[in-house]
Formats: C-alpha cells, structure tokens, sequence
C-alpha cells in the first residue's frame, strides 16, 4: 500500500473539520486493509479535480470524492472569484433527483451567505435549464447546478454558470480552478447553517413567477403556432418518461399550457428517486431507458415517446411508426425540429435576415445542407453547450448582424431559443411535440418526415461508439488510444482511406481540446475525444452517400459505418 495513501487517509480521520460519520467511514477503510487498498487509493490519491465542467465523482468521503466538503470548497472558489470581477451580486442554485443533491445545494447556499453573496435556492428539483434562466432573469452573477447528469446512481456532480446563464469557460474557468486548487486549509472555506443565512435573508427561494417566466419564453419563442397546438393539441398522443428526474413537474406542465392534453406519463418513472430503480441507466440517448414507456405507446396506440435524463437538459424520442418503435438519434431530431424553424419562421415572415445555426464538430453536416439552403449560416463549437453559449454571447457583445436561431449536439441536447444558455430538455419536448403534430396532421409520422428530407437534403448518417475504461487504468487506456491515433500511420480504416488527420490539441482552428478529426477522401469523417465527464472514450462516425435510391443509400452507409466500428474496437483491445 501506498504510504502517502494512509498518510491522507489518516489526516482525514483526524481532521475534526469533518463530520463523525465521514472520518468514521474511511477509518474502516484503512481498518480492513488490504482488501480494500484499491478503494482507499481511488479515494485519496489526489484531490478532486474540478475541472472546466465543474465537479462530477462518485459520492462518499474523501478527497477525490463527491461531497459536501468539496462542494463548499468549490462554491468558495467561484464566490472568490465572483467578488473579484463583480464585487457583490446575487447567485442562483438548482440541483436534481440524485442522492445527496438538495444537501449539496443547500450547502453551497451557505458558503454564498457567509462570502455576503445572497443564494437563491429553487424549492423543488429544477431542470438545468431553468437554473440557467433563473441567473438571467434575476440579474445574479453566477449559478451552481448540482447534477451528474445520466451517470450512474453512486454519482454527483456540480456544475458552475457565469452572468451570462452559461456554464464558464475561459479565462473565468481557470481563475474558478487556480482559487480551488490554492485552498489547501479547510478553515479558508467560510460557511453559514443554511437556516441561519435565510433568517439573515442571505439565501431566499426562488420565486414561482420565475418558472412562469421561463413557459412564457417557450409559449413565445420556441412555439412557432400557438394556434395549432391549442386547436389541434389534443390529436397527438404523447408517452413522456421523466426517468427519475426533474423533468416531470415542467415538461407536464408547459404540454399543458400548449394544448397538449393527450399527455401520459409513466407513474413509476415520474417519482424523483436517486437510485434511478426502474431502469439500468438514466440516460434517454440508451432504448433500454425508454423500455416501460415504448411498450405503452404501442401497447395503447401513441403517436410518440419522450424522456428526458435526470437534470432534464437533453430529450430522447421514439417514435411509432406503422405499429413498431423507431428510435430517432440526436441528430436526426435536431434536423427535424431545425427544418421545421426555417419553414415556420418563413412562413410566419419572423426569419430574421442573417439566421445563425451552432452545433458541435460532432454533430451531423446534414444542418450545414438544411441552414444554407434556407440561406443561413452554420458555426461550429468544441463539444459542450458552454461553448455554444459563449459563441451567442460573442456574437450579441460585437453587435453582430447574425441573429441566433438554434443551437444542437448529437449527444441529444437542443437550444431552440437564447434565454436559457444551456441544452433544454424542457423546451424541446415542447418544440417536439408541435413538429410531430404538424407533420401527423399531414399524415406523416415523424420517420416518414425524416425521409422527406433525406430526399431533399442528401442522405446523412451518424454513429457513435463509446467505450468504457474506469479507474486509473482506463484513464491510462483512454490516454494511450489517443496517442495511437494522434501518430497513426495506416492509410485505410475499413474502406475509407484518410486524407488528413486534424489534431484540435494544437489550437489552429478551435480552442485547444484533446480532440482528433480523420478525415477520409470520400467526405466521411471519424472523430476521437475522451469524455469530459465520464470514464469513456467517443468515436463518432459521419457518412454521406450521395448515388442510389434511398433505400439503398442507407444500406451503403449502415455497411460503411459497420467497417469502421469493427476497426475501432478491435483496435481498442489490442492498445
């Protein structure tokens, strides 16, 4: 065993800064060693890291370890630094249906108090793209989202936002980390009883006109007929699955409001519950997490499924057609709901003149095709709505004639207006839920629009293998394949023969990222980047095919994309 393991196991059980409970959990620990040496190491060999997307590890104490220790810690180091550039100001705290998840929040409530910066805490879990308009509307100056998103149940995270509503990014990113780093004694991190800071009226609850502000935005700025949806709301039947999380109370309530009357939610999935016991992931990108609510859409006869993961910031659709689900992709619902804005802001004459579409690098060209032809612009981001988000606000700070429309990632996560800075789970079951009833009042389900535009925009598709490497042996592995695509020297992967390989680490075309770009001489691409919030690494294959009937363009690319997955993971098991 590591002796400068124990030594920091041993300084946190003789720390009395810390709880009886937690010392008492890593003295057992250190009591039953060695068989629990390698749970000992993953706890204690360095301090967690709060990196650009904020905190996200397993809960349970100890340094490298998601508690309410380190929340305070890092709710320090923002305050510091929100001081520094603001001298006062407000901030705002939203967290989700995960364990522990109001605790931590109310505990960066109290660090805020004590800094002299007055906390707004929403009452209930709230969707992470409420939290994000919550911090605009309130004028605050920063935001605290206490969430791990889709990870496992033994996870938490936090996530921090700027003034803007968007989570920070550089410089403010690096100054939020330097402070963190830099508090090495405990008794730095100033704190206050959250009780004791609402009696000072330091912490205050959100106001409930807030979360009506935020309908109101999506009644005004993502609808784009108000009109049909009241009339004709009730024709479309929606199966809606909150998996666990924040979503159930919003998602119901803004489907409400539009019209959307036929609305049915899964009962054992619409209980917030930190386990996530229905289903073995929370994650609506996986069809497994769909399982109970595709099986009453076709058992009842649906139109379509939603499910939104636990913070309710990304949408996952199925879709019955012809009496078999079909589960659409990320990209291929941003295409859906993208294509309808054009047409619906054209047809309403309120298309401004220069429309602005973001998307990630890794999300499908189809939109480039979609945008441009509708005589729009396409601007690519590093992966993460944070970058998305700072790009708007780029834009609005110069003035700029471009006129933000939209904004998407494949990953399942849709910003269809700017009000929130975020991917918004709960806006794009309302967008969804018009574009599926536009098109079934045409007759069509949402895979038979699907194909109307493939006919019209050229055949896209997309895929995504990730592949899971815990500990600090995945890390290792994940760092090694990376390297070995960095300097890789076979011309071919499958039938595709590269023509160049784009390394973003050298900060020519976007800001540095630890993302690779192949690109193959037929127009396909392949990239490579390691998750920035979970133990994986991501590869995402893009293929066109131009020649062919459709039917046919799609078995070519679906046997294309096929070859390059094999490649990928035989090569994985042999790095």
């Amino acid at each position: 065993m590591n002796n400068t393991i124990t030594e920091q196991a041993d300084k946190w059980v003789t720390n009395f800064y810390f709880d009886e409970q937690d010392r008492n959990e890593i003295k057992q620990l250190l009591l039953n060693l060695p068989s629990t040496e390698i749970e000992l190491t993953e706890r204690f060999h360095r301090d967690l890291e709060f990196g650009t997307g904020g905190l996200r590890a397993p809960m349970g104490a100890g340094r490298n370890r998601m508690n309410k220790y380190n929340v305070r810690k890092a709710t320090q180091a923002l305050s510091d630094v929100m001081l520094t550039h603001f001298g006062q100001g407000s901030a705002v705290i939203s967290y989700d249906s995960r364990h522990h998840s109001r605790e931590f929040a109310m505990e960066a409530a109290g660090v805020f108090a004590a800094n002299g910066i007055k906390a707004y805490l929403f009452k209930e879990m709230t969707p992470t793209p409420m939290l994000s308009f919550a911090v605009r509307h309130l004028n605050a100056k920063a935001g605290i989202m206490i969430t791990a998103s889709h990870n496992p149940p033994i996870y938490n995270g936090y996530k921090a936002f700027w003034n803007d509503g968007a989570q920070v990014i550089s410089p403010i990113d690096k100054e939020i980390i330097t402070r963190y780093n830099s508090l090495s004694n405990w008794n730095e991190v100033k704190f206050m009883p959250f009780n004791e800071a609402l009696n000072k009226n330091l912490s205050t609850y959100v106001s409930e006109s807030v979360n009506e502000a935020f309908y109101e935005v999506i009644k005004t700025k993502v609808i784009q007929d108000q009109k049909l949806c009241t009339v004709n709301g009730k024709e479309l039947k929606i199966v809606y699955t909150a998996l666990h999380g924040t979503g159930q109370i919003p998602c119901a309530k803004i489907c409400e409001k539009l019209g959307f009357s036929n609305f049915y939610s899964i009962p054992e999935q619409s209980i917030p519950d930190g386990n996530f016991s229905t289903v073995k992931s929370p994650n609506p990108e996986d069809p497994k997490a769909l399982a109970l609510a595709v099986e009453y859409m076709l058992k009842n006869h649906f139109d379509i499924v939603f499910g939104t993961d636990p913070d309710c910031d990304r949408l996952g659709v199925a879709v019955n057609h012809k009496g078999k689900v079909f589960y659409l992709n990320g990209n291929q619902i941003a295409v859906l709901m993208l294509n309808y804005l054009f047409e619906s802001k054209i047809q309403n004459k309120t298309l401004p003149t220069n429309p602005l579409v973001i998307k990630s690098i890794v999300t499908s060209p189809m939109q480039n095709s979609i945008v441009e032809h509708f005589g729009g612009t396409v601007e690519d981001t590093l992966t993460g709505f944070k970058w998305m988000a700072a790009l708007v606000r780029d834009h609005e700070e110069k003035n700029s004639n471009k006129s933000f429309i939209f904004a998407s990632e494949e990953s399942f996560g849709y910003m269809p207006h700017a009000e929130s800075r975020d991917k918004d789970g709960v806006s794009s079951v309302a967008l969804m839920s018009e574009v599926a009833l536009y098109y079934k009042l045409k007759n069509l389900d949402l895979v038979e629009a699907l194909d109307q535009l493939y006919e019209k925009f050229g055949f896209y598709s997309e895929s995504l293998v990730a592949l899971d490497y815990e500990g600090i042996s995945g890390s290792e592995k994940i760092s090694r394949i990376m390297n070995y695509f960095r300097n890789f020297k076979n011309p071919c992967i499958g039938d595709e023969k590269i023509e160049s390989i784009i390394d973003y680490e050298k900060g020519e075309f976007l800001p540095k990222s630890n993302v690779l770009c192949l690109n193959f001489k037929s127009g396909n691409k392949l990239f490579l980047r390691p998750s920035g919030t979970e133990p994986k690494i991501k590869f995402y294959t893009m293929v066109q095919e131009k020649a062919g009937s459709l039917s046919f363009k799609k078995e070519k690319a679906q046997t294309n994309i096929i070859n390059i997955e094999k490649f990928i993971k035989e090569t994985c098991d042999q790095i």
